[in-house]
């Protein structure tokens, strides 16, 4: 296979047999796994053998448990008696065969004998519920779940315009949501917006929920919290009806630690689905790392991948925690400040090349999935095809913008902004690699840190907000506001990502209900009413993004690959640059209007103004006169516009 990835970044010939050992050691598992002629999608379907099985006048049980002794099927269904035995199967391997319909509804475990005689009780671990019980623990619960669905997935040829969002943190009132009043009530919200796709979080079932979800034990129960499998589905079917692809942000990088809701000791054993000893255990996380080389692992991790498109007909995924898959320190303190760090002793090639098989299992299921891989390390093909030599994910999350964003609200002043160091953050990134880009993510909201909102206006946001208000600070917040997310958009990606709320500017952190802030729900939900509400600014800013979105949906902008920087000077704070069919000009000056002169040979037409009073801006103020193909402009401190070049 040859190393194309060569021909896009040249700088890669040192490392020319890495790269080389990283296309053998995918191939050679794959014929492993497969044989000559076998498929992936054949391969990942141990949720079609595993766990409960309705056959037509029976149904199996099956359960992979090579460390312990012997083991039963125990639940509400038969008084938790040990009258289900399964038995021993190759591969280690537990089966039981009972006559009839499914106990549906029944709370169920297995129950094992280990090799020290101890008795232990699991979660079976293709368990499509659980449930807490009285003990803060985690049953099984056996579902069916039926549901008729009316829509196909939309095929969509924009680019993706991200919403990502959490449901039990998506309702304005103090509780957990449900899937079905999210399906109702924010649904709408995100179609109106203009978002043509949708993250969901913490989907997979997770004991601690301040975990944000991303700590698993149930990979393929879809949060018992929120609702019924079958609410899930209504939920994704719902979106696509309303032309919204949904992506599963999908936690194959760890696993919670807890013993008994999840797979840690699981048939008694470290080793069964985790690395021995340190390596089987992330400090800073507190959870347990699977072992990639090993063939069950690899089956178990990609039959899920292949469930969640199959059951619930998500549209792709957002793999999490991909840093810490790819190396054994998982990244942590590295500076990855030159190419040898990616090809090194420290790179875990065994979570390389799950990634790759994850990728091509995803995309021979359904070619048009969309996965993105949240890397802040920078690995070198990570979004480019297999068939080039990359790891042959879509997207890779710009995650360094985020960072400068709030480094310069956070340390810097407004006039210290360096236009040079901005220009180079959004547009340098992998050649021939696709980006989603963002200004802030769930990842800058959570408690300990501040929206972008927050840092702009700090204790304004309560008290400022209002049409009727003057505050210099507010004026300040809402025009950066706008054109913090309008150069991002334009520039940092191929695709865009906003979280729940942010496009608002809704005010605070995220924080889970929990022991240290006396299991409040003030944090952990969206207060809609304020974007709702007509004499408040947060409506401009909704405004605002609609409007910015549009340029998508009217422009193909995000894909343009027509970028031309006209102008720039870190004294007057001017930037002006053409992207596609547009021109954008930015006055990133806190206090002085500014003049620029553009050279055009085609008729600008301005498409909206940052500054326009829809937006919460003070215009009409900034002009501009086009004549002898000149172009030319007058700003306003902190605003910007955008024309279409005809």
């Amino acid at each position: 296979m040859p190393l194309n990835i060569l021909d896009y970044d040249p700088y890669l010939e040192p490392f020319k047999d890495a790269l080389s050992s990283r296309l053998y050691d995918y191939a050679h598992t794959k014929k492993r796994l497969l044989g000559t002629d076998g498929r992936l999608s054949d391969f990942a379907c141990g949720h079609h053998y595993f766990g409960f099985q309705q056959e037509e006048k029976h149904w199996t049980f099956r359960e992979w448990a090579p460390g312990a002794k012997r083991a039963w099927l125990v639940g509400d269904f038969n008084n938790w008696e040990n009258n289900y035995e399964l038995k021993r199967s190759y591969g280690g391997n537990w089966e039981i065969l009972i006559p009839g319909k499914l106990p549906v509804g029944s709370k169920v475990k297995v129950k094992f004998l280990l090799e020290n005689d101890e008795i232990v009780y699991r979660v079976p671990s293709y368990s499509l519920c659980a449930l807490p019980n009285e003990r803060h623990e985690l049953d099984g619960l056996i579902v069916n779940p039926n549901y008729q669905w009316k829509h196909s997935a939309p095929q969509s040829t924009e680019a993706p315009l991200i919403y990502e969002a959490h449901i039990g943190i998506s309702s304005e009132d103090y509780k957990i949501n449900s899937y079905r009043a999210f399906m109702q009530e924010v649904l709408p919200r995100i179609k109106k917006a203009g978002y043509n796709t949708i993250q969901l979080m913490a989907i997979m079932e997770h004991p601690l929920y301040a975990s944000f979800g991303y700590q698993v034990s149930n990979f393929f129960a879809a949060s018992s919290r929120f609702g019924t499998p079958e609410d899930l589905m209504a939920l994704i079917d719902c979106a696509h009806g309303l032309g919204l692809r949904v992506l599963l942000d999908v936690v194959h990088s760890h696993a919670v630690k807890n013993v008994g809701d999840g797979l840690n000791l699981f048939d008694g054993t470290t080793s069964q689905y985790f690395h021995e000893g340190k390596r089987g255990e992330h400090e800073a996380w507190n959870t347990k790392l699977f072992n990639y080389g090993k063939d069950e692992v690899l089956h178990f991790l990609l039959s899920n991948l292949k469930f969640w498109l199959e059951v619930y007909k998500f549209d792709g995924f957002r793999f999490d925690g991909v840093t810490s898959m790819l190396y054994k320190d998982h990244g942590l303190g590295t500076a990855f400040t030159d190419y040898a760090k990616y090809f090194s002793a420290n790179t875990d090639t065994q979570a390389v090349t799950y990634l790759m098989l994850a990728n091509e299992l995803i995309h021979e299921i359904k070619p048009d999935a969309i996965t993105i891989a949240e890397d802040m390390s920078g690995m070198p093909g990570m979004a480019l095809p297999i068939s080039a030599g990359g790891i042959g994910f879509d997207y890779r999350l710009s995650m360094g913008i985020p960072d400068f964003w709030i480094e310069q609200l956070k340390e810097k002043q407004d006039e210290s902004l360096d236009l040079m160091k901005l220009w180079w953050e959004l547009t340098t990134r992998r050649p021939g690699e696709k980006n989603i880009g963002y200004a802030e993510s769930h990842d800058q909201a959570l408690v300990g840190d501040k929206t972008l909102m927050m840092w702009l206006a700090n204790e304004a946001i309560y008290d400022a907000m209002s049409k009727d208000s003057q505050s210099l600070k507010i004026d300040r917040a809402i025009a950066l506001h706008k054109l913090i997310r309008l150069i991002t958009f334009s520039l940092a990606g191929e695709g865009y990502l906003n979280f729940m709320g942010n496009e608002f500017g809704h005010p605070e952190w995220l924080d889970f209900p929990r022991e240290g802030n006396h299991d409040s729900f003030q944090y952990a939900r969206r207060q809609w009413s304020l974007v709702d509400n007509t004499q408040l600014r947060f409506q401009d800013l909704a405004h605002f993004d609609q409007a910015m979105l549009q340029l998508e949906q009217h422009f193909k902008l995000l894909e343009a690959s027509e970028l031309n920087q006209l102008w720039i000077k870190n004294e007057d704070k001017l930037l002006a640059y053409q992207k596609g069919p547009l021109l954008f000009v930015f006055n990133f000056h806190p206090t002085d209007s500014q003049t620029l002169k553009l050279k055009l040979s085609q008729k600008p037409l301005l498409i909206f103004d940052t500054d326009d009073e829809q937006f919460g801006g003070f215009g009409p103020r900034n002009t501009f006169q086009w004549q002898n193909q000149q172009l030319d402009l007058l700003l306003e401190a902190r605003t910007a516009m955008v024309f279409q070049i005809k």
